[in-house]
């Protein structure tokens, strides 16, 4: 059973650093790229960062490009997101999905067919 699980949510102070993981299991991840989407309260789930199978092409989105990296370790079957100086709007839940698809349309949510069950970031000072 395709599974991808979420840790490293918590509080944060403006401007501190927080780093997210998505651990998959049961598939090997190398095979899927793996889009980092953002839900805050009232608003529609939006991409943050986008990862190709391989690592080799990574996309963010405009809000976050320049502070947040997205980064996977296909031994450990692992991605991470790295949120460096972080500001009270990147306040949501994060959640990490998984699909084949292409780095032209890594921010349409619909196209992905797994999730992980999401974290909190709350960022606070």
């Amino acid at each position: 059973q395709l599974q991808l699980v979420e840790s490293g949510g918590g509080l944060v102070q403006p401007g501190g650093s927080l780093r997210l993981s998505c651990a998959a299991s049961g598939f090997t991840l190398d095979r899927y790229a793996i889009g980092w989407f953002r839900q805050a309260p009232g608003k529609e789930r939006e991409g943050v960062s986008w990862i190709s199978g391989s690592g080799g092409i990574t996309k963010y989105a405009d809000s976050v490009k320049g502070r947040f990296t997205i980064s996977r370790d296909n031994a450990k079957n692992t991605v991470y997101l790295q949120m460096n100086s972080p500001k009270p709007e990147d306040t949501a839940v994060y959640y990490c999905a998984a699909e084949i698809v292409a780095g032209s349309r890594w921010s349409e949510r619909e196209l992905y067919r797994y999730w992980g069950q999401g974290t909190q970031v709350t960022v606070s000072s």
